[in-house]
């Protein structure tokens, strides 16, 4: 019963058309037909005004819609004497509106479960004492636990037993706070099926996820103690415990937030892709209507042609196609911002990649240690680790990581001195160590030697007490599927490529050469990158980057799509297109949803207007009244809606995902036939 309240207070105009019906058929049972002709005649006429004032108003703003069809049909009708058929216009263009607001409903679910689910309420663990939680946790996930208990129980292995509070057993407690009141640095409890409210690293030993609204990962991802947890995951069926690591609104599921509503509220061109159709079809529409008047001497014929013509179809089918879509793409972990980057996506003809972060992963990893005669590998990359400890090499962080991941004890020292974008000298124990390029290791080591490398591979080189001690090759690993992105794009029809990077050309040259990439620009500065898709020809240009430096190219390409994984970025801001997931190939998925989307919405537009001009040319030679007409005009309308709903997808990304599984390597040791 609420739900019909609501619906009568959100739609006026379409129960007051029910109403007067309602009254129209009571009094035609009591003989009073002259008084329905005078309602429905009188009715037809105030809303044909009413939209009258409305279709002005777009005139004044540029825009030439079609509703004058609808305009037209209605006093046609009238002046006719064809007043059934008014009241069945008028209940047309009055429940298009109800129609088109439940199909779009219908179609942005995706995007509007992404906001029904934004995170309210953290659960903070706080000591009983009032001091601060302890950082010594070793606090492990919960399992098999009385749901009553749980809260209980993994407050005490978080915070520790400590001093004693006033009740003399110092176990920490649980304080509901609102998400946005969380701090970096304060534990959080997570119980079981419960939305983690803001990003941090997981403190339980481990703890098992389900992203599949942020990564569009099906099954639950396991994390182990250190690892970093993404706001708006769900918890599993054990609680946990996580260390913020972001307030609410720099986490990264209140980032996908706003890029969704900022997707929602932009505005399609569905009306610009309708109004092309617009004039020709109204011109079409009233030839036709005059020409059967002409020909047939009828006036009636004039009015049951208008009354078939009504455009709801294009009124309507377009916005729920385009809505479509960019709820497919958001299901897909793509947002897309406005319907016209969809348009965009499905004419491109040139794509567009930067390197490092988009077709590579972006942290280098050591691919080898090659000591020289007197040290071994470990000692050679222990002394390298703890130098690089007091360097901002790009390679430092990825050293320090290789030998913490070998367990490596590091050495530290109070003297160290870096050469900017040369190498780093410390002294450490009684040694000096030098880790750098290999003219700055030269300079003490002459017999420091270049290590044999491979395309996409960099190395470092050591020396310690002015004797070589060897180096450490890097490598920047190629994401596995990019070269099957590569060959999604060319099946779509992008096979024009372009790599532009900062990185060397023998470098860039490896990797284009692996995933099969024609051109490549090299050595590249930002604004370098700017003028290289300025003077790219063949548009529209599709840009993929990740990295704040691929922002100013992102932004000036006509379509940017940015990696943004990582989090909401410089590029992901500046982007038209962001993919909410680590994976390359959905950058072509985005393009794939354009088309199909853009294909949909022409289809359910044609599909409309071969309908009417059908019924035009019946209505013409007099087979179809007005008020039968008008009742045929509302199948039209249904038939397109239910065909722009396959803007949706959902057979289709089936279809994808199990050609993907089709495609995946079978595991080490699977047997095949």
């Amino acid at each position: 019963m609420s739900s019909l309240v609501a619906a009568v207070r959100r739609y006026p105009l379409v129960t007051t058309t029910v109403l007067i019906g309602l009254i129209g058929a009571v009094l035609v049972s009591f003989g009073h037909t002259d008084a329905v002709r005078w309602l429905f005649s009188g009715f037809g006429l105030l809303v044909a005004g009413y939209e009258t004032i409305g279709m002005v108003r777009r005139l004044r703003r540029g825009t030439l819609g079609i509703d004058v069809l609808a305009i037209m049909a209605i006093v046609a009708t009238v002046l006719v004497g064809e007043y059934v058929a008014t009241l069945i216009i008028v209940l047309m263009l009055t429940g298009g509106a109800a129609l088109e607001d439940f199909a779009v409903n219908r179609a942005k679910r995706e995007l509007d479960a992404l906001l029904r689910r934004a995170p309210q309420i953290a659960h903070r663990l706080v000591a009983a004492n009032g001091a601060g939680p302890s950082d010594d946790t070793g606090a492990a996930a919960v399992t098999g636990a009385a749901a009553g208990a749980i809260a209980i129980a993994i407050a005490i292995a978080v915070t520790g037993t400590g001093t004693g509070s006033g009740s003399g057993n110092g176990n920490g407690e649980v304080e509901d706070v609102p998400a946005t009141e969380v701090r970096p640095g304060d534990l959080l409890l997570v119980r079981p099926a419960e939305i983690v409210p803001v990003d941090g690293e997981l403190v339980s030993v481990s703890a098992a996820f389900d992203e599949s609204s942020l990564t569009g990962e099906s099954l639950p991802v396991e994390r182990e103690n250190g690892d970093a947890v993404l706001s708006g995951s769900i918890n599993g069926q054990a609680a946990a415990t996580i260390r913020a690591t972001a307030t609410a609104a720099n986490s990264q599921y209140q980032q996908i937030i706003a890029l969704v509503e900022e997707a929602a509220a932009s505005k399609a061109p569905v009306v610009r892709l309708a109004d092309r159709y617009a004039v020709p079809f109204t011109a079409v529409s009233l030839s036709i209507a005059a020409l059967a008047w002409l020909l047939s001497g009828d006036p009636a014929r004039f009015a049951e042609v208008l009354v078939v013509a009504t455009p709801c179809p294009l009124l309507i089918s377009a916005p729920v196609a385009f809505m479509g879509g960019m709820s497919r793409a958001a299901r897909n972990g793509i947002i897309v911002k406005g319907g016209g980057v969809l348009e965009m996506l499905s004419r491109a003809r040139t794509v567009v990649f930067d390197k490092t972060g988009t077709l590579t992963h972006g942290t280098p990893t050591i691919a080898r240690v090659l000591p020289e005669p007197g040290f071994d590998e470990d000692e050679l990359l222990a002394l390298a680790a703890s130098a690089e400890q007091y360097s901002s090499h790009v390679l430092a962080a990825s050293v320090i990581a290789e030998a913490r991941a070998r367990r490596l004890e590091l050495t530290g020292t109070e003297t160290a001195n870096e050469v900017p974008a040369h190498g780093v000298v410390a002294r450490l124990g009684s040694h000096e160590v030098t880790v750098g390029k290999l003219s700055f290791i030269r300079e003490q080591a002459t017999d420091a030697a270049a290590a044999p490398l491979e395309g996409g591979e960099l190395a470092i080189y050591i020396a310690v007490d002015g004797r070589f001690a060897g180096s450490i090759v890097a490598s920047d690993r190629l994401r596995e599927n990019a070269p099957q992105t590569l060959a999604d794009f060319r099946a779509l029809g992008l096979r024009d490529t372009v790599m532009l990077t900062g990185d060397a050309r023998p470098a860039a040259e490896h990797i284009a050469a692996l995933v099969g990439i024609s051109q490549v620009q090299a050595d590249c500065l930002p604004a370098d990158k700017v003028n290289a898709v300025r003077a790219l020809a063949r548009r529209p240009v599709i840009m993929v980057g990740d990295g704040v430096n691929d922002a100013p190219v992102l932004a000036v390409a006509d379509v940017g799509i940015a990696m943004g994984a990582r989090g909401a970025t410089a590029a992901s801001e500046s982007a038209d297109v962001v993919i909410l997931i680590d994976d390359l190939t959905r950058a072509a998925r985005a393009v794939a949803i354009g088309q199909d989307t853009i294909r949909i919405a022409l289809q359910s537009i044609w599909l409309g207007i071969v309908m009417s001009l059908g019924l035009m040319l019946l209505a013409a030679f007099g087979f179809i009244p007005a008020t039968a007409g008008a009742l045929l005009q509302e199948f039209v309308d249904l038939a397109t809606i239910l065909n722009a709903l396959r803007a949706i997808g959902g057979r289709r990304d089936a279809a994808v995902q199990a050609r993907v599984a089709a495609r995946t390597p079978a595991p080490a040791g699977a047997l095949s036939c």
